[in-house]
């Protein structure tokens, strides 16, 4: 397109190129200036040893599970606790440097990228459980503290934590960006069981947005500051600890296993269970392309059409009403081949089948990478938006089985794509783009517990409109004036 332009226009292009050239050079070679300035404050800091220049520690820590690249930062520090975190914090603030707070790296929308480069704070050497309360039903942790590893700290106290996105993730990375999972039908989103965050802000100063060592069941206390913080994905201050609901373990816990002759017998018995009252826990859709994918990938035999697996809490006796009234109503949908699992093994092994869709979407084409795309639609639309987008794959002659949380909307389709053929990349790019504004179109949102990271900014803007992006910019910049906490994420540079 270049070569069609007048020489005048050309040259006029020309010039922009080359002034934005030399901005980028200036800006990188004053931030390598003070890059320079603060090692040896990092050092007195958190010592030596937890401070890195090396590449492959940087690299390691540009990237998390997405299929963006990888955009290293120029140093990474591994604070201890949140004195460190402060300080720190300040050194940056006073040196103009980017922060990047890093948790497990399991993000799916490239989070972690230091896109202007700067200081990437990892979280992992804070890794305390504090403040368990078994008669109150919540814990406080620290960002180092993994979902699985505070599951196994409160093994023998009865109680669980049951947000469960499938990866071993951070549970104040979870709440960075919101997360949820399979269980969140019945237990909610982390929106819902964060009572309260300790966050650094850019400029190190510590707040506690519940009030400091706070953590009634529920407030109406003034501006909701942590909702705030949920899901902000690091772009207003650091976690460094969240105060979380617990939940006593069932008594005891059946899953099942449902196929369907079409996706819309399946939803419409998602929507037929919930609607009778039945507290079902988990309920998964599969399509016909992902349980193939599953039976390969896990050695199963499931038959090859749109399967919902299921599951229920409760007692001995509730679990029987629950099972035969969601065996009733699967049956009047046509639903087959029920195959239930009352022990823990077989239990265990059916969601760990349901967990590996994304490792068995990857196994479909050896060699290439996933990308899962994330959208969320009111219930009643869920049928039309999955056949619709089931045909855009066909037509576009993509790899991207399904799979989604259908209790509440959601769904994933995992994108199988070749990171070294620019055309199917673009392919793929267009397709999530169809997709996220079919979803739009319907009433929903284009990321349903992912986040909106590097590649969703432009859709938030005609999710939310632009008003609602202002108020989104406001807040930034009360928070965060010098746009130094993860800068490029949410919203776009043009709206800082």
């Amino acid at each position: 397109m270049w070569l069609y332009l007048t020489p005048s226009r050309r040259l006029l292009s020309l010039r922009r190129s080359l002034i934005q050239y030399r901005s980028i050079t200036l800006e990188n070679s004053a931030r390598k200036a003070a890059v320079d300035k603060v090692i040896s404050p990092f050092r007195s800091i958190c010592g030596k040893d937890n401070v890195s220049l090396g590449e492959a520690i940087r690299e390691q820590h540009g990237k998390d599970e997405s299929v963006h690249r990888c955009r290293p930062p120029d140093v990474v520090v591994f604070p201890r606790c949140v004195e460190e975190v402060s300080a720190l914090a300040k050194v940056c603030h006073d040196h103009n440097l980017p922060i990047i707070p890093f948790g497990t790296g399991t993000g799916l929308e490239g989070g972690v990228g230091a896109v202007q480069g700067g200081v990437c704070f990892s979280l992992r050497n804070m890794d305390q459980i504090l403040n368990l309360h078994p008669e109150d039903f919540d814990v406080t942790v620290e960002p180092g503290v993994t979902r699985k590893a505070l599951n196994a700290y409160l093994r023998d106290t009865g109680l669980w934590f049951p947000v469960d996105p499938g990866a071993d993730a951070s549970l104040c990375g979870m709440a960075a960006t919101s997360a949820s999972g399979t269980n969140a039908v019945r237990y909610g989103t982390m929106r819902e069981n964060v009572m309260n965050l300790e966050v650094v802000l850019s400029n190190g100063t510590v707040i506690h947005t519940a009030g400091k060592g706070r953590r009634p069941r529920k407030t109406s206390a003034g501006y909701n500051l942590t909702n705030l913080f949920v899901g902000s994905e690091g772009t207003l201050g650091i976690i460094t600890k969240t105060t979380l609901r617990l939940y006593g373990v069932p008594e005891a816990m059946v899953s099942a296993v449902c196929s369907f002759p079409s996706v819309q017998a399946a939803v419409d018995s998602t929507v037929q269970i919930l609607q009778t009252g039945v507290p079902i826990a988990r309920i998964e859709f599969l399509d016909d392309v992902m349980i193939d994918a599953c039976n390969k990938f896990s050695s199963l035999s499931y038959p090859v059409t749109p399967t919902l697996f299921l599951e229920f809490h409760g007692s001995e006796h509730s679990l029987e009403e629950q099972v035969s009234t969601a065996e009733e109503i699967t049956q009047s949908n046509e639903g087959s081949d029920f195959q239930w699992a009352r022990d823990a093994e077989t239990r265990n092994r059916l969601w760990k089948a349901r967990h590996d869709a994304w490792y068995a979407a990857q196994a479909l084409r050896p060699g290439c990478k996933a990308y899962s795309t994330d959208v969320c639609v009111p219930l009643s639309r869920l049928p039309q938006i999955i056949v619709e987008t089931k045909k855009d794959l066909l037509e576009s002659r993509l790899t991207g089985p399904i799979a989604g949380h259908v209790g509440d909307g959601n769904f994933h389709c995992l994108m199988v794509v070749d990171p070294n053929d620019p055309d199917e990349l673009h392919q793929v790019h267009l397709f999530t783009e169809r997709l996220a504004r079919r979803a739009l179109a319907m009433d929903g949102t284009c990321t349903g517990e992912h986040g909106v990271g590097l590649g969703k900014r432009v859709l938030l803007c005609e999710e939310v409109g632009p008003l609602a992006i202002q108020v989104m910019k406001g807040l930034k910049d009360s928070l965060d004036p010098r746009n130094l906490m993860n800068p490029g994420k949410i919203l776009q540079r043009g709206e800082l």
